[in-house]
């Protein structure tokens, strides 16, 4: 881990072994060093099928998306019960059922929101989560709110989250389409920025949905305690990114990746040179620390936060649990960490910090 953590340092711009030829910078550095992270992991096997995202309700319950198999799956007391399918998923590659956001107003709505791909697009749907009388759940049907967001066999993004303004945020990929992310008016390669309803959110820098462009395919949201939006993206085959998002900032891609340094472009505020060290999934914030699952890195990374700068990363777990593809705070304090080996996969709960 220390050596990992060396590296990450490096100056990237004579990076070599880039096919796509494009140019590469380095992570700030800041003394900050991580802070403690939650207890011993335990396994709760679950016989779960590559899930994606979770999401836990008021009473505790997990609600948990499983991307090739379409299905959303209910988790209490360490037992995981099938709410059913979501209409119109068509899995494919990277695509399938993804994201999952919890409204707001869940205790009002019961809506749960779901980023899926279709036969024609990825989009946006929310459906009510429904309550018998025993407290078992049960699906409302979906009510699809946003289209047209490209797909792919890879880079789809999926990760969507509300912000504390009560908007849906919503990261995406370029979809093989590297004419999109530097389009303001193409939803590739963006951080979008919906109402509850799905309409674009007033005040949006572009006058449309997009919120911030030059992205390769986002795949974690979080805010730190000041409401900073930050995100994790994949790199081609250098420069996986940690960012710290701003309305209209462009981050470069497939101009450049990392943190370069060019003035039209926002830096990377971490930068991991290999793909092979993170490809950075689902991400948290809770204080001052950031907790990222890593799949090809195998592991989890915690980076400490200073405001808006990031410092040196630190790895947990390394190889120990396979590919890490989301990370997600529970109820009572710990985390949540859901793996994606395929066979079957299992959530790791980590205990609260003592």
């Amino acid at each position: 881990m220390a050596a990992a953590g060396a590296c990450l340092a490096l100056l990237l711009s004579a990076c070599t072994g880039n096919p796509d030829g494009i140019p590469t910078g380095s992570r700030p550095s800041l003394s900050t060093s991580a802070g403690p992270v939650p207890g011993t992991p335990q396994r709760l096997d679950l016989q779960l099928q590559i899930p994606w995202a979770a999401v836990f309700l008021p009473d505790g319950t997990a609600v948990i998306s499983e991307r090739d198999t379409t299905l959303l799956k209910a988790v209490r007391d360490g037992a995981a019960r099938e709410l059913g399918a979501v209409p119109g998923v068509a899995p494919g590659g990277e695509g399938g059922l993804l994201g999952l956001a919890l409204s707001p107003n869940f205790a009002t709505d019961r809506y749960l929101y779901v980023y899926f791909t279709s036969g024609q697009d990825n989009r946006i749907a929310r459906l009510r989560l429904l309550a018998a009388g025993d407290g078992t759940l049960s699906l409302g049907q979906p009510e699809v709110i946003f289209t047209g967001i490209p797909k792919a066999s890879t880079h789809n993004g999926g990760r969507i989250r509300f912000g504390p303004d009560g908007f849906l945020y919503v990261g995406t990929g370029d979809s093989q389409r590297r004419e999109q992310p530097q389009d303001p008016e193409a939803l590739g390669g963006k951080i979008l920025r919906l109402t509850a309803d799905g309409a674009p959110a007033p005040g949006n820098p572009f006058g449309n949905a997009v919120y911030s462009l030059g992205h390769r395919n986002v795949q974690g949201l979080a805010w730190d305690a000041e409401g900073r939006l930050w995100a994790s993206e994949f790199g081609p085959d250098v420069n996986d990114e940690m960012n710290l998002i701003v309305p209209g900032g462009n981050y470069g891609w497939p101009a450049v990746t990392g943190a370069p340094h060019r003035p039209e472009f926002r830096d990377a505020k971490v930068v991991w040179p290999a793909t092979s060290e993170s490809s950075p999934s689902g991400l948290e914030i809770v204080g001052s620390t950031a907790y990222l699952g890593a799949l090809r890195g195998q592991r989890m990374w915690t980076v400490p936060l200073a405001g808006e700068e990031a410092g040196s990363p630190v790895a947990y777990f390394t190889g120990e649990y396979g590919r890490i593809r989301d990370v997600v705070h529970a109820p009572d304090g710990g985390f949540w960490l859901l793996t994606n080996n395929e066979n079957p996969d299992f959530v790791l709960v980590l205990p609260p910090q003592g």
